[in-house]
């Protein structure tokens, strides 16, 4: 069970893991050792998320999501695997979090009659004092 906050967990059936070869530091190991984790969920059939926090990820996911909804996480920025392991999975966690964060929704408002008065106001103040600094006082010269 992976533990995305108070109310949210993943459990650990639904991930796939797989190891690959991964280029990068290791010297000749690299060759040799299958580091890199290749982590996969599949978002659309997973029941442990609600469906706004599901649909949210797909958005959020962007390339990292297949055709078919499944997202694939690919870490080979450490040597060992394990490493690797917890990297691609802290990484699906923000993932997920970010999802599950609901944006706090905006109602349109329109400015008030004295806002735009004043803002008339100081433009034609300042574009005053750009009139007195031009040298040309009247229109008439």
């Amino acid at each position: 069970m992976i533990k995305i906050n108070d109310t949210l967990s993943l459990h650990e059936d639904e991930l796939v893991e797989t190891f690959i070869r991964a280029s990068g530091p290791g010297g000749q190991n690299v060759n040799k050792v299958s580091s890199a984790v290749q982590l996969r969920v599949d978002v659309r059939n997973t029941q442990s998320l609600p469906a706004r926090v599901r649909n949210r990820l797909e958005k959020i996911a962007g390339s990292k999501l297949t055709k078919d909804g499944i997202i694939v996480i690919t870490a080979n920025r450490h040597r060992t695997q394990e490493a690797n392991r917890r990297d691609a999975q802290n990484r699906l966690v923000e993932m997920i979090r970010e999802a599950a964060f609901q944006p706090k929704y905006r109602i349109p408002t329109r400015p008030s009659k004295g806002v735009k008065k004043r803002r008339l106001d100081t433009k034609a103040k300042r574009g005053g004092v750009k009139r007195l600094r031009s040298g040309r006082i009247g229109e008439d010269e």
